[in-house]
């Protein structure tokens, strides 16, 4: 097995895939750890999580969890989110390079510069953020709590950071709010085009549509319904059609299978971005690193203290507000 996984450049045998979860599976529970993934991790990653899910849900399993270590799939936004809202736990990152294009695009130093300009303002951040940025503002939000939140705030101006797509979806869910919105964005999310959605539609005409807020505002327009990643299998998996159009993230696709295998779920494949909405960072994670990883507790994620403290309290008002 150690010499499988030392010198696996190729892909995995789903005989070797079985071994090697198997193998993770008695680790984690020999070292007493809990296996965190998001729904954008690889199928076989997803298979041997003790849970799975978005954003919100993670950050939320762990800040409850007993283990002694979390090992965190997913990217290093997420990682940071689990040593700040639980930072005695030894948090361990299968790949360190797996980062967000959208959350490297502001920096705390912005961050700063933008209180000097809107000292009356609430600052929002997605938690799409690095732990730095967290540390400069006032509360989180996911796309699955943003509208409820913001409009819990009693300030009138909003500074919502980074994502400019939800920002502006956002805004539209509460009208009696001046949002100041910065112009970040996800790659995958945001490069899809609603040309290639109304593809989509027309050789699917049954169908309905499910969409991320982190897609272009174009793309949102044609949508049936907008969520977030929880949010869409909600949806996608009770509607009543047999079809259903995914603009998000593939690795979705086999939750949504795992749920309910009776519909068909649409995914693009016709993008120049790797063909699909797809995540090169979150798929960075590999079965062979998770137990590389695990084995050697390697990759800890270490956070300064005055940043674990400081980035706590608006992720803690988030999960107390939502």
């Amino acid at each position: 097995m150690t010499k499988l996984v030392l010198t696996q450049e190729k892909e995995l045998s789903q005989e070797e895939i079985k071994e090697l979860q198997e193998e993770v599976r008695k680790l984690a529970k020999k070292k007493n750890a809990v296996i965190l993934a998001h729904y954008y991790q690889r199928p076989e990653v997803q298979d041997i999580a003790d849970f799975v899910g978005d954003s919100l849900e993670l950050a939320r399993k762990a800040s409850k969890t007993d283990a002694d270590i979390i090992v965190f799939c997913g990217v290093r936004f997420m990682c940071e989110t689990a040593k700040i809202v639980n930072p005695t736990k030894k948090v361990l990152h299968p790949n360190p390079e797996s980062g967000c294009p959208m959350a490297d695009m502001i920096t705390a130093d912005q961050v700063r510069k933008l209180r000097e300009k809107h000292p009356d303002a609430e600052f929002v951040a997605y938690i799409n953020t690095t732990a730095d940025v967290k540390a400069e503002v006032d509360i989180c939000v996911t796309s699955a709590n943003a509208p409820k939140i913001i409009k819990k705030l009693n300030a009138k101006k909003i500074v919502f950071l980074p994502d400019q797509a939800l920002g502006n979806w956002v805004a539209k869910q509460v009208p009696d709010k001046e949002f100041v919105i910065w112009k970040g964005f996800c790659p995958p999310h945001f490069e899809f085009t609603y040309k290639e959605l109304l593809k989509l539609k027309k050789q699917y005409p049954d169908a309905k549509v499910a969409v991320h807020p982190e897609c272009h505002p174009k793309v949102i327009e044609l949508a049936d319904f907008v969520g977030s990643t929880s949010q869409i299998i909600k949806y996608a998996t009770s509607v009543d059609v047999n079809r259903v159009i995914i603009i998000t993230e593939v690795g979705l696709k086999h939750t949504l299978q795992k749920i309910n295998p009776n519909k068909e779920y649409i995914f693009p494949q016709s993008m120049n971005y790797c063909r699909t909405v797809y995540c090169c960072t979150m798929k960075g994670i590999t079965l062979p690193k998770v137990y590389e990883t695990l084995k050697n507790e390697t990759n800890e994620v270490i956070l300064p203290e005055d940043i674990i403290e400081r980035a706590k309290r608006p992720i803690q008002r988030m999960l107390d507000l939502s």
